[in-house]
């Protein structure tokens, strides 16, 4: 994995992570490789998931990430929205010279990844969003139910502004209650890898995160209905963090999407589907949905 420090046109840095090098099994070519770009959750840094290696060095893809703003070797950018990623990525696409790619995200890393299918159309191959948001304003949508009380305080002293959340956080604790039996079989095996990514992201303090859930409440910046790439949403229906109805409202308003639902997983275990969820992006990077007319 290489890591590189890229600085944008506003003085800000945004740190890289490049598998450009990781090797392909079988004969892929290198020029031929996918591209995939993963958006991480929150508290995270960016660092691409480990455990997804081996699947995606049979698939021949190339994973390419950032530590989104406020997190890891990235300036903090106070006040960011979450369209903005998408402005953040093409920068990173064209520092490492990639014309097209796919999006991949979990958690607080969906909405990252559907800001960038609805605003970089002539980029973005295909979207996967697992366990993922739906917008704070989202139309006939109970946005907290089936959350845990933990997620549910969290959240709501967000959506009061910066001074609510700053508070919150101040006396916040971790709250096992969040993640279900399941998800905690997933944190003891595979997936005990995200004890390397969510240890760094709070090393400094709680700021990042905070920026990020105050984005969340917030106004996106677009319309996930705006995405024409193939959109694939995944989610556990026992997901306490971020219940399924959010991936179900999205797939609702998202005219290419295709909803898979697991009934037995919550946000955590959902990520054993994440191999099957890179072979649907490597195959639907290959056969873009068709242009959607205007009405």
């Amino acid at each position: 994995m290489r890591e590189t420090d890229l600085k944008l046109s506003d003085g800000r840095t945004l740190h890289i992570y490049d598998a450009e090098d990781a090797g392909a099994s079988g004969s892929v070519d290198s020029a031929a490789r996918l591209v995939v770009l993963w958006h991480h959750g929150t508290p995270n840094i960016g660092a691409p998931p480990q455990p997804l290696f081996p699947a995606a060095a049979r698939l021949g893809i190339r994973w390419v990430s950032y530590d989104r703003p406020g997190y890891g070797g990235s300036t903090p950018h106070p006040g960011r929205d979450i369209a903005s990623a998408a402005g953040d990525v093409a920068a990173v696409a064209d520092a490492l010279g990639i014309d097209r790619f796919a999006v991949l995200g979990h958690s607080g890393g969906g909405p990252h990844a559907l800001a960038c299918g609805a605003l970089l159309p002539d980029r973005v191959l295909a979207v996967a969003a697992v366990a993922g948001l739906a917008p704070f304003t989202a139309e006939g949508l109970d946005w907290f139910t089936g959350m845990s009380n933990s997620g549910v305080a969290s959240l709501r002293a967000a959506a009061k502004g910066r001074t609510a959340k700053e508070a919150h956080e101040a006396t916040a604790e971790y709250d096992p209650e969040m993640f279900t039996p399941a998800d905690h079989t997933a944190l003891l095996a595979e997936w005990s890898w995200f004890g390397e990514v969510v240890g760094p992201a709070l090393e400094p303090g709680p700021a990042a995160l905070i920026d990020d859930d105050l984005a969340y409440t917030s106004p996106w910046g677009f319309a996930p209905a705006r995405i024409t790439a193939p959109l694939l949403l995944l989610h556990g229906e026992q997901d306490r963090v971020v219940p399924s109805a959010h991936s179900q409202w999205l797939a609702d308003q998202c005219p290419t999407a295709e909803l898979w639902l697991k009934p037995e997983d919550g946000h955590i275990s959902v990520l054993d589907a994440g191999e099957s969820a890179l072979e649907w992006l490597a195959t639907s990077a290959q056969h873009p949905a068709p242009p959607r007319m205007n009405p």
